[in-house]
């Protein structure tokens, strides 16, 4: 634990910086999709949503070797390799971008996973336990508006950057009437990645320095802080609270890459030109920031924390059913609503999710940054279905996302306090969940 509070704001400004750095190299897929869909000449959507799919799947991969990582190198280190894990990722998008070579930028996005997998299984239980563990999700919520204001920015300025005119530039592929004319103009777009991709590798690395010589202090999770009477429980596969928060998360992330990620592509299948739609990204990430600035006035004066969590499933329900029931703005407008149906989410999940763990604290971050591939494999199965006929786009959104809110209301309220009740005390299930954002 920290032993000073100037140490631990210091600590939460300095994670709060790697938080804003993720977000804005997350939300950058949402204008990637479709970027390379047209610079690659992707024939369908399935081929472009494997954007999330490469850069989700890395966490599923990379989650328990980050946490042996951490062991040996300490949270620090682990947070600074990375930051240069995630560099790497994004200087092969010049090659990748040279070339228009799809699965050269595929490559750069799992290995940009990959660093933040590392980043994020450090980070996350540091910023967890950092204080004490009735504001855990206070602090996270801090760290999420710190992440959506950075997702905010992205699909702007890369939107911005890489498809200025986008709308004449489709019109003149289709114009041309040679394949030269046609690669010429192809191989002009695919260059404007090349100088926002090196700042980030710029910045990465420095920022990479900063924390190795930083004074973020390092933490003991390796002492067995579970109760006495959790001392029989020898594997992490014994806490079914936590195994149910695994599936949690899996789906919540799933649902909130869709929301933000494929609602551009949502409203270019009913015909909405690119150059609107590169933007409705940052419509969704506004509406998930509002969700995090109510979630900290709000709870738990007002409702305590698993209500939120409950309320925020309910409202997702009511929202993936209104998006299925309208057209046009009207259902990309209940689409970045999803937004504020999500904001409070991870804040509520992770915590619960890993109480009481004790020793296990590492392993089970790890097991739940795992759960983050539900961004990998949810948006793929909402095209999927999609494009091969098997549903309309709003009923795919629809099959996709209404099972996913209504688990997150079965976790909400009843899912978290599974295996819990040897626990013994109020110690960590009160102070937890009714005192969360105190």
């Amino acid at each position: 634990m920290i032993s000073t509070k100037k140490n631990n704001h210091s600590a939460i400004a300095i994670i709060g910086i790697l938080f804003f750095v993720f977000g804005f190299v997350t939300w950058l897929n949402g204008t990637l999709i479709p970027f390379l869909k047209l610079a690659c000449e992707l024939e369908t959507d399935i081929q472009a949503f494997f954007v999330t799919f490469a850069f989700y799947m890395a966490y599923f991969f990379l989650a328990i070797p980050s946490s042996y990582i951490i062991k040996k190198t300490g949270f620090k280190n682990g947070m600074a390799w990375g930051l240069v894990v995630m560099a790497i990722g994004s200087i092969i998008f010049i090659p990748a971008a040279n070339q228009r070579n799809f699965a050269l930028f595929l490559t750069g996005l799992f290995v940009q996973g990959m660093g933040l997998a590392l980043l994020q299984t450090a980070s996350n239980p540091y910023i967890t336990i950092i204080g004490p563990i009735e504001s855990a999700a206070k602090r996270i919520s801090i760290m999420g508006i710190c992440n959506k204001i950075a997702g905010m920015l992205s699909p702007i300025i890369l939107g911005t950057l890489v498809l200025k005119n986008a709308g004449k530039l489709q019109n003149d592929l289709t114009a041309a009437t040679d394949a030269a004319t046609k690669n010429v103009l192809l191989d002009e777009m695919a260059q404007r990645v090349i100088m926002p991709y090196i700042i980030i590798t710029v910045v990465l690395v420095v920022l990479a320095i900063l924390i190795k010589f930083s004074s973020l202090p390092e933490i003991d999770m390796d002492e067995d802080s579970t109760p006495a009477t959790e001392t029989k429980r020898t594997s992490v596969f014994q806490y079914p609270h936590l195994l149910l928060g695994v599936v949690c998360l899996f789906l919540y992330v799933g649902v909130e890459v869709l929301a933000g990620d494929a609602i551009g592509m949502y409203g270019l299948q009913m015909g909405m030109p690119l150059d609107e739609t590169k933007y409705f990204t940052t419509f969704t990430l506004f509406a998930m920031l509002a969700g995090y600035i109510i979630g900290i006035f709000t709870i738990p004066k007002y409702c305590s924390q698993q209500k939120a969590l409950a309320i925020s499933a309910v409202l997702g329900v009511v929202f993936t059913t209104c998006i299925f029931a309208t057209s046009g703005y009207t259902s990309i407008t209940f689409i970045a609503l999803l937004g504020l149906a999500n904001a409070l989410m991870w804040p509520a999940i992770f915590p619960l999710a890993i109480a009481g763990l004790g020793k296990f604290t590492k392993t089970g971050s790890a097991f739940l940054i795992m759960g983050i591939a539900g961004g990998a494999v949810v948006p793929l199965l909402y095209t999927t279905l999609r494009d091969k006929g098997v549903a309309s786009n709003s009923a795919a959104f629809l099959i996709c996302a209404l099972p996913a809110y209504v688990y997150i209301f079965y976790y909400a309220v009843k899912g978290y306090s599974v295996g819990k009740q040897s626990i013994t005390s109020s110690a960590i299930e009160v102070s937890t969940t009714e005192k969360a954002l105190a």
